[in-house]
């Protein structure tokens, strides 16, 4: 269960409940008592343009965090799609339509950056981003 707080809400993680780096997640920012809220991203899919935000806030281009191995990248020829800029917006709508495409988990952080959060390295950033001051 999220701690959270109720002023604040320091990450929001974009959470797949079966997926094992995920519950990773969950359990660091849950020991450190960072604030947080789970968006189901596989039952509430971003938006094109809130992609777009995420992928701004990452710093990342949209083919760097698509699970190419994924069944839907592979039926859709995803490992051969161009990787520039024109093309963005293609790799973009596929992560929409299927939102297992989309690595995870994605921490998004109330300072406006985010994190993907697969790492322990990657997971103590966003705690120390998350509690700035606290130590």
């Amino acid at each position: 269960m999220p701690w959270i707080s109720a002023t604040m809400t320091d990450v929001e993680i974009w959470n797949n409940p079966s997926c094992s780096k995920c519950v990773g997640a969950r359990d660091t920012l849950d020991e450190a008592r960072v604030p947080y809220v789970v968006r189901p991203y596989l039952d509430q899919p971003p938006s094109a343009a809130e992609l777009t935000d995420v992928l701004r806030r990452l710093g990342v281009r949209a083919w760097d965090i698509c699970r190419t191995g994924e069944r839907a990248a592979v039926a859709r020829g995803m490992a051969d799609w161009p990787r520039d800029e024109a093309a963005e917006p293609r790799w973009i709508e596929a992560m929409v339509a299927a939102p297992e495409l989309i690595q995870r988990p994605i921490l998004l952080l109330d300072d406006g950056g985010a994190l993907v959060g697969r790492t322990p390295e990657a997971l103590a950033e966003a705690v120390e981003r998350a509690r700035p001051g606290d130590g």
